[in-house]
Formats: structure tokens, sequence, C-alpha cells
């Protein structure tokens, strides 16, 4: 699709669908031409704002993604630019092959390649004066992207720039215009954001006039890291050179202060390029695979992956992978409608992303190679946010690749010198990044809908090792006093409650595989929640170790660091997704929850509040939807039996936090966990708590929605007489029978069938009011 302007290129596009439409005889039975929801995909979506998502080509969960670079920045500065692209920006850098998708926190960019002609630059210059090293200017009007495809024009350079990949290669195509001078410049020393010495080595060999390996190692986010890579041209380069900073042979030093022709060299702050003379028009093309493993698996994937040199073959390969991931959930409704809904779609196949190479070699946790054997190994695991969504909609409609990304987390269990599951985990380093263990809600989710493929005897016991680590974030203090004393631990109440949580889900685990004693010791586990609930105030609080509440206490005040971890207290009362009704029940009753409900959704306060965290973001009132604590709390009105509320909240969400723009998502995209929101909203319904298989009925988004799920099922939502103004659910059946409950079962949906609502312009107060329609709490079993 041509940049981000919708309404222009749909309607280029309808237009030319209605020609075809009128000119060519259609087949008795087959529907009319139309776009698919290939086409309607739109990865512009989020790299404006602070979405941070990248608009470069991947494939489903590949391991590259070849993308534009428009900024490094320091460390301070970044948090714009985690994905490295910004849509505002007005040059690009290069591409490079890595790139995380939605996160609040950046590394990656590993090798950048950048096209130029004339003079040779060998650093990126600045922003306010381009010409002062090799970026480039270029327009939106020459942008384009698609799943898995990705082309800019070059203006400083007369260059056009195209991209698509494989799973573990990228490939380049550039068109030069006629030139004695032609360059590719090959930045080792980029990264997504920097700070002195974050790129500790890097090593190139030119292996002859056509292949470059190398690696380097860097120390960021994660704190050693390992890239390795193979980069192939199409056409022989006629020289080469090096710029080393300050650092030369000196008698291979030019009066330029270039390395010219050596074979191999070493060291930080390297640049690499190759020279060429081109024709007018002339397409150069190379190849690059990456590997975490060696120059040689890089190479291997790279020979493996892509043995020729038909761009237009990986390109239409790529869009047909993208074709069938996106036939897994189709919907009717507007063209805005599913240009969101399935850009969206295509945002939860970004991560996390394959990390063994071609052989099933990879590096783990312990920096050793390890040789898998019946399991691709997988890294990215933004587990604070995707436990939440993301995963859940993995055991729907992605069910066959789940035991691999279990067993993904088993391995780095095994390969933790403190035996700990993945907390936020990427490129074989683990970050400690966030609260909690929320991979023991994945697995317990995975487990209890049925996925197996992995040995869940292990897996339980790395969940009770987990859970029962007092080395880990105050656990031992946790397992001690029955919560996190603020006076020994930052974000105590945030972590308390959410170890509640995981404990939960642990609880639910062992009685489903019989074990009844770890059921009841992390049942009363899952209970701690009410150790920090302050009656007085209605809040949940931070508890010194003595028992008494941390003072000042001012619930709308949050920065990072303090009781509550990127919230404040008005957003974090409500995380007890496993226990709604014990809250309700702290809370004094129904009527009581419901109104401090309306109060979080309309409470107005001044951005000093909560200027120190940047993640809130998204706000009606103090919720904050561009926030993860937030994201389950609109869904809340079913349990006190109002589901006609959660219904006008959802829609108050959807229409005014979400759109097809740059901005079109109100906060981090955070590795698909928005999007997965944003889709199980659109369907109707939403997992609330992990762990439980039932989904939380909300307010479908469009008038239908067909689930082809692997099983060889359909599962149908439809809603009749939705509009604008319809937003309130009438009735709503299941499988032709009234649906009695505002929840439905996760094996209904994967039995296959339908579920239908009928909507209207005004509450139906008795539909799904009743004490015995409402979802399951732990306290109400």
């Amino acid at each position: 699709m041509l940049n981000c302007n919708f309404s222009a290129s749909k309607l280029a596009l309808c237009a030319l669908f209605l020609v075809i439409s009128i000119f060519t005889p259609l087949d008795a039975g087959k529907p009319p031409l139309g776009p698919t929801p290939y086409e309607y995909v739109n990865p512009f979506i989020g790299t404006g704002g602070d979405g941070h998502t990248y608009p470069g080509a991947t494939v489903p969960f590949g391991m590259v993604q070849l993308s534009p670079d428009t900024a490094m920045k320091h460390f301070k500065e970044s948090y714009k630019w985690c994905a490295g692209y910004l849509y505002s920006d007005p040059t690009i850098l290069g591409f490079s092959h890595t790139h995380f998708s939605g996160t609040g926190h950046s590394d990656l960019g590993d090798l950048l390649i950048m096209p130029t002609v004339g003079k040779l630059q060998t650093v990126p210059g600045t922003e306010e004066n381009p010409d002062s090293g090799y970026r480039s200017r270029y327009s939106h009007d020459h942008e384009e992207a698609s799943p898995g495809y990705y082309w800019v024009f070059l203006q400083d350079y007369d260059i056009t720039a195209q991209m698509t990949t494989t799973t573990r290669v990228g490939f380049h195509k550039y068109t030069f215009p006629k030139s004695d001078n032609a360059h590719f410049i090959l930045d080792l020393n980029h990264t997504i954001y920097n700070y002195d010495d974050k790129v500790t080595w890097t090593k190139i060999r030119v292996e002859n006039n056509r292949l470059i390996t190398g690696f380097r190692q860097t120390r960021g986010w994660a704190d050693t890291r390992y890239f390795y890579f193979a980069v192939e041209f199409s056409k022989p380069f006629d020289s080469h050179g090096f710029h080393q900073g300050d650092r030369f042979p000196y008698h291979f030093k030019t009066p330029q202060g270039y390395i010219m022709n050596v074979p191999e060299i070493s060291g930080k702050k390297l640049t690499a390029f190759v020279n060429f003379k081109t024709e007018a028009k002339e397409t150069i093309y190379i190849k690059v695979g990456i590997s975490a493993v060696s120059p040689q698996g890089a190479l291997q994937n790279l020979r493996s992956e892509l043995p020729h040199w038909d761009f237009d073959k990986v390109r239409q390969d790529a869009r047909q992978l993208w074709e069938e991931e996106l036939k897994r959930m189709l919907i009717d409704g507007s063209d805005r409608d599913k240009e969101i809904f399935y850009t969206s779609v295509y945002h939860t196949m970004l991560a996390p992303v394959i990390y063994s190479d071609v052989d099933l070699k990879y590096r783990g946790l312990d920096q050793n190679i390890h040789q898998a054997k019946d399991f691709t190994n997988y890294t990215i695991y933004s587990l604070w946010d995707t436990y939440r969504a993301l995963h859940p909609l993995f055991t729907i409609v992605r069910r066959k690749q789940v035991p691999d990304m279990i067993q993904s987390m088993l391995v780095h269990f095994q390969q933790s010198a403190f035996k700990m599951l993945p907390v936020w985990s990427f490129h074989n380093n683990e970050t400690w990044t966030m609260i909690a263990y929320h991979a023991v809600s994945v697995i317990a989710d995975a487990y209890i809908k049925g996925i197996r493929g992995f040995d869940a005897e292990e897996a339980y016991q790395a969940m009770i090792t987990t859970a029962t680590n007092t080395h880990y974030d105050g656990l031992d203090q946790y397992m001690a006093l029955g919560y996190v004393p603020i006076d020994k631990e930052e974000e105590g109440a945030s972590k308390t409650l959410e170890y509640a949580y995981d404990d939960w889900t642990i609880a639910q685990t062992a009685k489903a595989m019989g074990k009844e004693e770890d059921y009841q010791t992390f049942s009363r586990r899952a209970a701690s929640y009410k150790n920090i609930f302050d009656k007085k105030t209605g809040f949940m609080r931070a508890k010194k170790s003595d028992g008494t509440w941390r003072e000042p206490f001012d619930p709308l005040f949050s920065q990072y660091g303090g009781d509550y971890t990127e919230g404040n207290a008005w957003q974090y009362t409500w995380y007890v997704p496993h226990d709604v009704q014990g809250l309700i029940n702290l809370m004094g009753g129904k009527k009581k929850f419901v109104a401090q409900l309306d109060q979080l959704f309309t409470l107005k306060t001044t951005d000093k509040k909560h200027f120190l965290v940047e993640d809130i973001s998204g706000l009606i009132g103090q919720y904050a939807h561009g926030n993860e604590p937030s994201q389950h709390i609109a869904y809340l009105y079913n349990y006190a039996g109002q589901p006609w509320r959660t219904q006008e909240r959802i829609d108050q969400i959807m229409k005014n936090l979400f759109n097809n723009t740059p901005d079109g998502i109100c906060g981090n995209e955070d590795c698909g966990q928005m999007s997965a929101w944003y889709i199980f909203s659109t369907m109707g319904f939403y997992p609330v708590s992990p762990g439980n298989p039932v989904y939380v009925i909300g307010k479908p988004g469009v008038p239908r929605v067909t689930l082809n799920l692997e099983n060889g099922n359909t599962f149908v939502m439809t809603a009749q007489k939705l509009s604008p103004k319809n937003i309130y659910i009438q009735s709503a059946s299941l499988n032709g029978k009234p649906l009695p409950t505002s929840y439905i079962l996760h094996d209904a949906i994967m039995q296959g069938g339908s579920l239908n609502f009928v909507m209207g312009p005004k509450p139906n107060k008795n539909w799904c009011s009743a004490e015995t329609s409402l979802p399951p709490s732990m306290s109400s079993r």
C-alpha cells in the first residue's frame, strides 16, 4: 500500500476492481474481486507517536526484520526511536536487519547497509545537515510498505531501494543512476540507540569480491549479544575499504583516512565500504544471511534459504506466507475496519521470532551453542505485555506453534544460572525488565486449554522453581509476609498483585495435574492481593515490612521505581484478574465497585501526576489504554452484572484510541499485545484472566469475524444490526441457542460453531445481569 493515505490508495484500488468487474465476466457462484486481507495491511500504522513499530520487510516470526532506520539517538533520547524508524523524520540512515516491534525499550539495528553515489562518506551525518554524512532525504510520497516488502526512493543519491526477506535472509535490490563512484556502506557501529562502547567488538572479512562475512558483539539492553552475517553481492565490487575511528594501521592509511583493500580487520567503531561503477538504471542485489551462532551459520542460512537471485520470487513467496497467515482471521466491515484489523493481525505475527539456524543450532542463555532436535527456538518474549492477549490468541489460531514457544522458555530455564523462566528475554539474554514471572501464565494457559507437545511435568517444575526463587524481586518477603514490602523492594504494590495472579495460574495447573497440595498452597498465595487493599481509601497500596502503609499517598501519582509499575493506584487497583469477585467484596459490593469504575474513566488530572512515566498514554480519565495494566479493566463491569457498561467502554476505546494513520496506536504496540487486544475486542470477547479457559463478552466491532482454525473447524461471530449507534447487545446466541452467560468457553471456539449478537441503540439491562450469568472468579467458585 502506498504510504499511509488510506483513502487515496484504497479508492484507486477499488476503482481498479470496479473496472475489472465491469469488463471481466464472473464465473457463476464466485464472489466478485476485491482487496485481499494482505492488501489492507498498512505497516506504517504505529510508526508515528509512541507506537514504535517498523515498516520494513519480514515474514511471519522471521529472524530478519529488514527495515529503514531514521535516527541513532543517545540512550537517554531514544524512546521514540525504539523501532529505529519514526514517521516524522525527514532522512534515512540506511537499512538494518534486526528490529523490535512496538517495545518501550530499544536495541538491535544490526548491520546497517546504505547505498550512495558521489563522494564517499563513512559517517551518518546529522539530521540538521544530511550532507555531512551518508544519510539521505526521502519523501513518504515515494515510499511503500506491505507485508514482506518495502521500497523507498533515496533523493540525495537518485537510488531506488527495495527489500524483501526469507526467514533468515534479507534480500536488497538497489537501482542506481550512472556513476563512477557508487558505494555500499556497511556500518557495524550503527545501533538503534547508542552510547559509548555499546559495540564492544566487530570483525569483518572480505572472502572475495562478492562475499563478505563478519560479526559484532554488543552490550546494550542485552548484556552480551552476538550477531553474525554473510553478505553476498550480485555484482563483483571494484574495491573495498574500512574506516575505523582513530585506530588505523599507519601503513594502510590513505590520505582520506581509509584502510584500503586489506582482506580482514577487527576492532571497534568499524565501517566498511565497497565501490562500484554503475550504468543508468543498473540494479545491484545484496543477500544478507544472519545468525547468532557463527559466520558459517549465517552463510548456511543464506545458501539454504536463498540459493538464487530472483527478487520477485522471494517477494512473492513472502507475500504468499502472509496471505496464508492473514486468512486465519477474516472480517466483514468497512475499509477502515479492515485496515486496522488486518494490520493488527500482521503485528501479532512479528514476535516472538525464530532464533535458530536452518540446522536448528542456536545460541543459548548460557552463551553456548546448542543443537535443538525437535523444536524451533524462539526469542523476544515481552511477557509482561504479551501474556495478557497475544499468547491467548495463539492458543486459538496458532496452537501448533505454541509448544515450540514453550520449549524455548524451558531451555531458557535450563540454561539460566538463576533457574528462572524468562521475564523479558531476547537474543539469548535476560534483561530482567518489568516484573513478575508471567511465563507461568503462558504455560498454564496453554496446558489448561489442552495444548501439549512439551514436557508438562518439566514445565510444571520450572513454574514452581521460578515462583519460589528467593533471589528474585522481593519473592522472599512476599512468601514470608504475603506481600512485597515497599521499604525492601520498589514497586511493591504492583509486584504483590502480579505475583498473586501468576500464583493463581500455577494453582490451576496444579489442580489440572492432580497436585492437590500445590493447588492449596498457590491458591493461598493467589489471595495475597487482599493484604495490600486499604479499605479506608479504597485502593491497593504499598505496605512497609512493619505492616504500615507507605505515606504520603496520592492515588494519582506515578513514577518509575515508585509504588506501582508504570501506573498509579487508580490503574493498578483493578489488577486482580483472577478474582474480580474478591475485589468487589473488598470494595463493599457491586454498587461501590461500579461507582469507582465509572470514576476511573472520568477522573481527570494534570500531566504533572504522571509526567515521569512516558508509558502512561491513551488516557480516558485515569484509564490508560496505552499501557498494559489497564487493558482488562473495561471488561470488569460484566462481573458486577452490568455488561452494557462494558459495551459502552469498549466502543469508546476502539473508536477513539485506534485509527489507520501512523499515530493509530495510542501507546507502545508491545510485540503484538496492543493488536491482540484489538483483535479480541473486535471479535466481541477478551481473555481477562489467562489460565481460566473463558473469554468475557465485550462488544463486537464488526458485523462478522470468521476464525479458520488449525483443526479444520470454523468459528464465526456475527453482529446483526451493528452500527455506530447500535452498540448495545440486545441478545446473544451460541450455536443457535440463547447464550445465558456474559462469557464463552475456549472449547466452544475450538469445536467450531457460531456466536451471534443482535445489537441495538439502547442497553438491554436484563441481558446477562443475573448472578448466574457472571464470569467466574476465584472467590465465586
